[in-house]
């Protein structure tokens, strides 16, 4: 493939399904914890260092258990769907 064409990447809706909930998962594991969820998934996703994710309810495990880019495809897809595509919703 030559560096002018796109890759396209497309996630599988069985594969949404679980990202969603292994994102729950992991999201309730760090309230409870008292951490917050926006720092500790970002450190994750930017580093690959599973310690930014509590092992609280066996989240850091859970977490694992996808791909960090799949998991990212699914948040970036959402927010894309709910925050800026219908942005007069939000005033």
């Amino acid at each position: 493939m030559k560096d002018t064409e796109t890759t396209r990447f497309q996630i599988k809706p069985e594969k949404d399904r679980e990202a969603r909930r292994i994102i729950g998962v992991v999201l309730r594991a760090l309230r409870e914890k008292g951490y917050d969820p926006v720092s500790q998934l970002v450190g994750y996703f930017l580093s690959d260092d599973p310690t930014y994710i509590t092992n609280y309810e066996g989240a850091r495990g859970v977490i694992r258990q996808m791909e960090r880019y799949e998991l990212l495809e699914v948040i970036i897809q959402d927010y894309i769907n709910n925050s800026i595509e219908q942005p007069e919703d939000r005033e």
